[in-house]
């Protein structure tokens, strides 16, 4: 199994700033693609961001140029730095972790998800 802890969220005012940290520990080969995801009230889950081991990124529109995700493959972290917040980025962040359980031949692949922490940005 594989479990993921996250850290960082909290209540700050708009134009603030925070990073989250969400650190991988268990039974982990590699890990494939290390992600962000949010969920406001009556919303569904969406992606913020991803990134891959080999460094590439993706992000949802909404947060180009505001947010910057990281990742230490030594450590299995990946992080989120998040500046210039708006209100509309109040939301519980879940870490995300898509993890190979060993070499290819004889490995499983399956997505992991931290508990969650709530990131409230204040008007």
């Amino acid at each position: 199994q594989v479990q993921l802890v996250e850290s960082g969220g909290g209540l700050v005012q708009a134009g603030g700033s925070l990073r989250l940290s969400c650190a991988a520990s268990g039974r982990i080969f590699s890990i494939n693609v290390m992600g962000w995801y949010r969920q406001a009230p009556g919303n569904q889950r969406e992606l913020v961001a991803n990134i891959t081991s080999g460094g590439r990124t993706s992000y949802r529109a909404s947060v180009k140029g505001r947010f910057t995700i990281s990742r230490d493959n030594a450590k299995n972290t990946v992080y989120l730095q998040m500046d210039s917040l708006k209100p509309e980025d109040t939301a519980v962040y879940y870490c995300n972790a898509i993890v190979q359980s060993g070499p290819a031949a004889s490995s499983t692949i399956n997505s992991y998800w931290g508990q969650g922490t709530q990131v409230t940005v204040s008007s």
